[in-house]
Order: C-alpha cells, then structure tokens, then sequence
C-alpha cells in the first residue's frame, strides 16, 4: 500500500509542511517517489510518524527523537540508551515544573500587592514590578549583554 502525503498527514494528524521539515531534518527516510514525482509513503512511515508525533506530544526535541529513531532501527541494541534518555528528560521536565512553580510564587505574590480597583498610580503590582531587586543586573552583566 502506498499514500501521498496528503494522506500520510491525514493519517497521522500532521501538517504536510510539518512532515517534510521531519524529512529535511532525517527523521523520515526520502521517501520513494512515483512517475509523477510525488512522494509515496507505507505503513513504516505511517508508524514512523505517529511515533514521532507522540514523542513531540511529550515534549521531546527533534534531536532526543532523532537518538531514539536510531535505537529503534538497531532493534538488536541494549535498551539502556532509551532508558537514559528518558531518564535525562523525566530530569529536564522535572526542572521546568519547578521552575514554574517558582513563577507561579512569584506571580502570586505579586498579585497579593494590589488587592482592588485604584488609580494605576497606586497599582501594588505595578509597584512590586518596579522595585522588585530579584532581577537586578549588575553593570558587569550589562556590558556582556550589550546594554
């Protein structure tokens, strides 16, 4: 069985444009091409792309999918690899969540400053923005920045 691209996207839920870029950066083979130039794509690829589109839905990089395509076409591999990078992302979500919860704090607190209708001028929140010395820059940093 052989699909166009317009099916393979249909199929796995993909933007066309989407399935091409995973082309241009090898995470799908080239695909054959019929007498007519258009791509024709099989069941692998179909499940090559619903693998990939559930490794983007957990938030993986292009490049942690690229590593697990890999181990997935040397079946004959050690699974220690996949379970490492795994391991390292669980690690890498587990860091944004707690950076969030730091934001949320944070945001929080600041909307403890303001707690009803007043002149802008008398915005806690406004204030706390302003005066708030936990994102100070030092003039060193600024000069490396280029401010």
């Amino acid at each position: 069985m052989e699909i166009r691209i317009g099916e393979l996207a249909q199929r796995t839920g993909c933007e066309v444009v989407t399935i091409r870029y995973y082309e241009k950066e090898g995470l799908l083979p080239e695909p054959a091409r019929s007498s007519g130039n258009y791509r024709l794509y099989g069941e692998e690829q179909v499940k090559r792309m619903q693998f990939i589109r559930h490794c983007r839905s957990l938030d993986m990089s292009l490049g942690e999918i690229r590593t697990l395509l890999n181990l997935w076409d040397s079946p004959t591999q050690d699974c220690g690899k996949v379970n490492a990078l795994l391991d390292d992302h669980i690690r890498q979500v587990e860091a944004r969540v707690e950076a969030l919860l730091q934001l949320r704090l944070h945001l929080t607190a600041l909307r403890e400053k303001c707690a009803g209708a007043r002149p802008v001028e008398a915005c806690g929140i406004l204030q706390g923005l302003v005066n708030c010395s936990c994102h100070t820059v030092s003039t060193r940093d600024e000069a490396s920045a280029g401010v």
